[in-house]
């Protein structure tokens, strides 16, 4: 592969986390296409999906994740009406941040992909806290099932 050459887009089912979204009429541009920016909307939805979705929150109490960094790029246009379907996975974990691989798709087509940076964040302190065992733990389990 060549530097200009990008990697081959991933399918749905190689995400541990699947979400889904309505999109709608108001989503759109003048153009007809869903908006850049509710791409980001659809990628909250997948994050939420894994850091709430299952029988316990990843963060503990008394903390949150925030976000640090997103990159996300543009595959193919979405159009209304129709559903947003997230998939989301963990890439690597730190000692308080974890980083996601993340894609959106309209049907089979994957519109989006992007890399997500979380960092744990103490409520009461307001700085990076360490990811405690129990959160590693539920992470180990999210891991992607092909690299990303």
């Amino acid at each position: 592969m060549t530097a200009r050459e990008k990697p081959p887009l991933p399918v749905l089912d190689d995400f541990p986390v699947k979400a889904s979204d309505t999109i709608r009429y108001g989503d759109t541009d003048k153009l007809g296409h869903v908006n850049n920016a509710v791409f980001s909307t659809f990628l909250e939805t997948g994050r939420t999906r894994l850091l709430w979705g299952g029988a316990a929150a990843v963060a503990p109490e008394h903390a949150s994740f925030v976000l640090a960094r997103l990159v996300l790029d543009y595959r193919a246009e979405m159009l209304w009406p129709g559903e947003a379907l997230i998939g989301t996975g963990v890439l690597s974990v730190g000692n308080s941040s974890m980083t996601l691989s993340q894609a959106i798709f309209q049907g089979e087509r994957c519109t989006a992909t992007a890399e997500t940076v979380l960092v744990l964040f103490d409520l009461v302190t307001r700085r990076p806290l360490p990811l405690p065992e129990e959160s590693l733990s539920r992470l180990a389990g999210l891991k992607m099932r092909r690299p990303g």
